[in-house]
């Protein structure tokens, strides 16, 4: 008689936010906004039960018992993201030449950043937004992936590369997450 290992987690589902399956595509919808997302690991089956999915394995081996957990941690920051949202404080920072930073219909624009005649540019994914206050910058939205993704692109187009970063501490920096 073999005995069969079951490993199950569970996602609360909050009351305002309403959750389709339609094969392995994941659909959550809620007062922010829509997000869909396809999940296509094997061993994993996803289901809807009143207030709550349900992931289960059967059989578990060591990446099934780590996918369950990623698609769980996925799974959360999309209801948090359709409930909540995210946002990244991040600030401007000068010593002697005033940067510019200007925001387009999917990329933002650096000027003249330590001088340089060329301006920078940062691309936004998907549906983040960003805000450009002073010298502060505000990027939300409601997918945590795309907002993270568009704050690390504003770092990287403002890393200064051969000099001495204790010296040179220009840039765009994250200053807090929410």
């Amino acid at each position: 008689m073999v005995l069969a290992t079951i490993i199950k987690e569970e996602i609360s589902i909050p009351e305002d936010v309403e959750v389709n399956i339609e094969n392995t595509n994941i659909s959550i919808k809620g007062s922010k906004g829509e997000i869909s997302r396809r999940f296509t690991y094997p061993n994993v089956s996803i289901e809807k039960n009143e207030n709550n999915l349900s992931l289960t394995t059967r059989f578990p081996k060591k990446t099934d018992k780590s996918m369950i957990g990623t698609i769980k941690a996925h799974i959360s920051n999309m209801i948090i993201g359709v409930t909540d949202g995210f946002k990244y404080n991040m600030k401007i920072v000068f010593a002697h030449f005033p940067m510019t930073v200007k925001v387009g219909d999917d990329r933002v624009t650096i000027e003249n950043f330590i001088g340089e005649r060329h301006p920078r540019f940062a691309k936004i994914v998907g549906s983040a937004k960003i805000d450009v206050k002073g010298d502060e910058v505000l990027v939300s939205g409601i997918n945590k992936e795309d907002v993270g993704q568009t704050m690390a692109n504003l770092e990287q187009a403002t890393k200064i590369k051969g000099k001495d970063p204790r010296v040179f501490q220009d840039g765009i920096y994250l200053v807090g997450k929410k």
